[in-house]
């Protein structure tokens, strides 16, 4: 069975509405001191942010790879120091955040000062990969 024609149009479409739930979702754990589960959410945000790029500016589908720095590496991104250590440090949450013996340990380093700076860090990043996407 034949597979339809990528439509970059439609692929990005799909990946930005999911990257914009996540970080809703992740500002609503915020919200309700869920610390760990809206880091978790704000690693999804940026990942499917990257995956909007990527079908943007590749003119295929994403890798299936939650690993931030391969996803930015693979769209062939430019990235400064500070901007390679966040997508390493965020991807880190979606493994802390979803695995039980991890997720304790995880919980315990996630405090509200602690999120909110890590939340600052992701959404700067999501809105600078969002502005990269024609």
């Amino acid at each position: 069975m034949e597979s339809p024609a990528f439509n970059a149009e439609e692929v990005v479409s799909y990946w930005l509405a999911e990257a914009d739930e996540a970080l809703r979702v992740a500002d609503h754990l915020v919200e309700t001191a869920d610390y760990s589960y809206a880091l978790f959410f704000g690693h999804l945000a940026v990942e499917k942010v990257l995956k909007a790029l990527y079908a943007s500016q590749r003119g295929d589908h994403a890798p299936p790879i939650h690993n931030l720095l391969r996803l930015a590496r693979a769209i062939g991104l430019d990235l400064n120091e500070a901007q390679t250590e966040a997508l390493v440090t965020i991807t880190a949450f979606n493994i802390e955040a979803r695995y039980p013996d991890l997720r304790r340990t995880f919980r315990r380093k996630c405090t509200a000062e602690f999120t909110q700076r890590h939340m600052t860090t992701i959404k700067e990043l999501y809105r600078w990969l969002r502005s990269l996407i024609r």
